[in-house]
């Protein structure tokens, strides 16, 4: 016995089976089967769903910007006064707006458009000019020398009747939870990247279980852990960045031909990539080839550890 491991040519052996190629590499961990089918199913579909949360994070950033400052450049003014006298009212209430600092443009809204902003909540059928509907002005502001508590003030004080709403109220919560969704969205991308960190982790301890009669033997010809660990950390690497490559670009297909916002009609707020955001999406498989890289690192590091 002791003839025979003399005569065995250890050196050949080693390069063999621990090679520096990716066919040396694969003697250890077996580049077929279900480990690696499950490797690159997990890292494909980990990476479809970063690309719609990365997507989702840009379109919530978009919707809060374009809320923010359409809200913040318009005010309105709602004119209650009886019949008789809102002819006159609103009048007067165009005189105090023309004199006010900051005002761009100031325009009393024709009686149809307020019968189209209210038909959504009454109904086509329900007779609107019947109603004790207020007159609104809508103003456009600059936004540096407006003052909205000034003229909120004047109003109150020579046009009673007269309600400056400067969209505050409905403002914060739409871009609060416009921000939160966009949170939501980067907060995916970070559960995603964990699970898949998880399943690469398992999957290289699953391959190294597999292989630890191979292990012993490379230990008895003297190769060290930090090598054993170089083979199955190629491998999975590939594996993660080939499959994240597909699911990236599977995700950019499937976001493309999403409906566009006006086709949509603004239900789901510009889903999309605009300009050089297209770019974006091609990270996440390197990002997936780093993760892959320092989890399945970790976990044969520490498998071989265990290993006797």
């Amino acid at each position: 016995m002791k003839a025979d491991l003399r005569n065995v040519d250890w050196r050949s052996l080693w390069r063999g089976m621990i090679g520096r190629d990716s066919a040396g590499s694969g003697r250890i961990v077996p580049p077929t089967g279900l480990t690696a089918q499950l490797t690159l199913l997990t890292a494909g579909a980990m990476a479809f769903l970063a690309v719609f949360a990365l997507a989702l994070s840009f379109a919530t950033g978009r919707l809060a910007e374009r809320w923010s400052q359409s809200l913040a450049q318009t005010v309105t003014v709602r004119v209650s006064a009886p019949a008789d006298e809102i002819e006159t009212l609103s009048a007067s209430v165009m005189g105090i707006i023309d004199q006010t600092a900051g005002v761009t443009e100031a325009r009393l809204m024709p009686q149809d458009e307020v019968e189209n902003l209210l038909t959504p909540w009454f109904g086509p059928d329900v007779p609107v000019e019947a109603l004790p509907v207020p007159r609104l002005i809508e103003i456009r502001e600059d936004g540096d020398e407006f003052d909205a508590d000034g003229l909120r003030l004047r109003l109150e004080a020579e046009a009673p009747g007269a309600v400056l709403d400067d969209h505050t109220r409905w403002r914060r919560p739409l871009v609060s939870a416009a921000n939160r969704l966009r949170v939501l969205g980067v907060v995916s991308l970070g559960l995603i990247a964990a699970a898949g960190a998880a399943m690469m982790a398992l999957a290289a301890q699953s391959s190294l279980a597999a292989n630890g009669q191979v292990i012993r033997v490379l230990r008895l010809i003297g190769a060290r852990d930090v090598t054993i660990a170089q083979a199955f950390v190629r491998r999975f690497t590939r594996r993660a960045a080939l499959g994240a490559l597909v699911g990236t670009l599977l995700g950019m297909i499937g976001i493309a031909l999403l409906p566009g916002m006006d086709q949509a009609g603004g239900f789901l707020t510009g889903l999309s990539f605009q300009g050089w955001g297209w770019l974006w999406p091609l990270l996440i498989p390197v990002i997936a080839a780093g993760v892959g890289f320092l989890a399945t690192r970790w976990a044969a590091l520490r498998m071989l550890r265990a290993v006797p």
